[in-house]
């Protein structure tokens, strides 16, 4: 079962802040007067306290509330840590980066209601972006935007085609994998330019279009209307993406991806940290 991280934040953040609150208003002026009496009536300093003291789940909630605060507000708001799970993106993005995404690139929205409040920018080609999987929106999906509203998206012989123009692939060689990416390994790497966007795909030669198991939506091409989003892997052919389900709609966007915070696969010969892909920013 999905946890819903966001949903167990907000919760925290109302039973603490309740808690807190309460003690705060009812219990606490109480506290304070029985040690006004006790005091009064000669009573030691140290019985007093002992009377009089903080509930130790009132103690763990006013600790606890301030924190959980910090991190929902910076987790809802500003960035949001993920980790990439499969090899869809590869080469921009390895099984086991740990990447930050700007949660307010395209509109503040509230947590759990996902409803936008402020509206800001919008995707474009060529961006990295997170958002909820259409048929199972408790489940994030990263991919490349190569179509916004508007555009005219076909897919054909390894080529993507925005608008009835091929995008420009550049091959650089053949692509060595390591770690849990090595069954890459072989793929053409090539640099591909979306929107002036230069970024790397790898592609399979001799393969079909579609990957395995692909249930194609996309037969010829697809006009892109307004509110949805044309989601592709860098991956080309090892990646569930727009042409196996469909669109991405405005309204499950998460974010867009930035930046590489850390790179761990225990799967990499020798170390399992990628020292060279720490802080490296994602295009």
């Amino acid at each position: 079962m999905d946890l819903n991280f966001p949903a167990i934040l907000v919760a925290a953040v109302f039973i603490t802040g309740g808690i807190w609150l309460i003690d705060t208003l009812m219990f606490a002026p109480r506290r304070r007067a029985m040690a006004a009496n006790e005091a009064n009536s000669g009573i030691s300093p140290e019985d007093i306290a002992r009377h009089t003291r903080e509930p130790i789940l009132v103690e763990y909630a006013r600790s606890f509330f301030p924190v959980i605060l910090v991190v929902l507000i910076l987790r809802s708001f500003l960035v949001e840590p993920f980790r990439i799970p499969s090899s869809s993106m590869m080469p921009t993005l390895l099984v086991g980066d740990f990447i930050l995404v700007n949660k307010f690139a395209y509109g503040v929205r509230l947590p759990v209601l996902h409803t936008k409040i402020i509206e800001l920018d919008s995707p474009k080609r060529g961006d990295v972006v997170v958002f909820r999987y259409p048929r199972n929106t408790a489940v994030d999906y990263i991919k490349r935007i190569v179509g916004v509203p508007g555009d005219e998206i076909s897919y054909r012989n390894k080529v993507l085609y925005v608008n009835g123009q091929p995008m420009a692939q550049l091959p650089i060689g053949r692509y060595t994998g390591v770690g849990a990416g090595v069954a890459s390994t072989g793929s053409l790497h090539s640099i591909e330019t979306i929107n002036d966007v230069e970024h790397s795909v790898l592609i399979r030669v001799g393969t079909p279009d579609f990957p395995p198991g692909c249930q194609v939506l996309l037969r010829g091409s697809i006009k892109v209307p307004e509110g949805k989003y044309f989601a592709m892997g860098d991956n080309r052919d090892n990646s569930n993406d727009s042409r196996c389900w469909g669109l991405v709609s405005e309204e499950d966007l998460v974010g867009q991806a930035f930046a590489i915070w850390m790179s761990w696969d225990a799967q990499r010969a020798g170390f399992p940290v990628a020292w060279d892909r720490l802080a490296e920013s994602i295009k």
